[in-house]
């Protein structure tokens, strides 16, 4: 069975209409989108990214 790790995303829209998104818990995880939904996208990609570099390679 696949790990699936859960994480807080903070999403928020700056003044000038952008939103940023953020995993408090994952140093480097923030985005900038133009859409809620794409910032939703593209925060949680990264952070899956994130997690799945800081695993140990398994070599068959």
């Amino acid at each position: 069975m696949a790990n699936q790790s859960q994480f807080k995303v903070e999403l928020e829209q700056e003044e000038d209409g952008r939103w940023i998104g953020e995993v408090p818990s994952l140093p480097g995880v923030l985005v900038y989108g133009a859409t809620r939904s794409e910032t939703q996208a593209a925060v949680q990609a990264l952070a899956l990214r994130v997690l799945a570099d800081s695993q140990p390679a398994v070599l068959s």
